[in-house]
């Protein structure tokens, strides 16, 4: 088989095919006396190997995969994909536990803050908490007050009042200080509550789709390895 063999069935250009020949993403490749590569099918293989991992593992993480394997290094291999799965299972945590903390908020929404910015006290009498208390969840991250630039002073605006209440609602829910932080970064970073719904959906679908890619990997690899092991040392090249 000659590169363009490889290369149409992908639709990739030749030299891409050279270059993942190069990079060690496909097995050693013989040559003709003119100095011409000669694929074959087990080489196919490894190309479609190679580009599905691509989709679940992304570039450089399916390149290191192919390599090992191409070496001979399944315990590497399988340490690689390992850890793409529990990273994955990780982020689907996440995404879960935010789920869940914006369903255990109250419906009913916090009350505007109007006029000038809380003190530290002022906001404590209004969540029936101690100052102290705010203070923590300033220092992971809960809350981000500005300061007066004369005194120093913490002021609490709109913004952080909403996310002291919403915080308050989240731990008189049992939620960890580590998870509310979680939550509210996620908030702020979608733009509020029915944003982060949407938002909460979308990486929903984001995580159902690798978790194909991942599937999808795994069986090109699974047939990939099994030509390898069908394959003569001398057919398949150093390995």
């Amino acid at each position: 088989m000659r590169p363009i063999d490889l290369a149409r069935e992908h639709g990739l250009s030749t030299q891409a095919i050279r270059n993942y020949d190069d990079a060690g993403v496909l097995p050693p490749t013989a040559r003709s006396e003119t100095g011409y590569r000669r694929y074959t099918p087990l080489h196919a293989q490894a190309l479609r190997a190679f580009l599905a991992l691509r989709g679940g593992h992304r570039h450089q993480r399916a390149v290191e995969i192919m390599r090992a394997v191409n070496r001979g290094d399944t315990e590497s291999v399988y340490r690689l994909i390992d850890a793409a799965h529990i990273a994955l299972l990780a982020e689907r945590d996440t995404r879960a536990e935010v789920a869940t903390a914006l369903g255990a908020l109250s419906s009913t929404a916090p009350t505007p803050v109007h006029g000038r910015p809380l003190t530290v006290g002022e906001l404590a009498r209004r969540l029936g908490l101690h100052p102290a208390t705010l203070r923590t969840w300033e220092t992971q991250g809960i809350l981000h007050p500005v300061r007066e630039r004369a005194t120093g002073y913490r002021e609490y605006g709109p913004d952080c009042v909403r996310d002291a209440e919403i915080a308050r609602q989240l731990r008189q829910g049992g939620y960890p200080l580590p998870q509310v932080a979680q939550f509210l970064d996620s908030l702020r970073e979608a733009g509020g509550a029915d944003a982060l719904s949407a938002f909460l959906d979308s990486w929903q679908d984001r995580l159902s789709t690798r978790s194909r890619n991942l599937l999808a990997g795994a069986a090109q690899l699974d047939t990939y390895l099994t030509m390898l092991d069908q394959t003569e040392p001398s057919a398949a090249g150093e390995r």
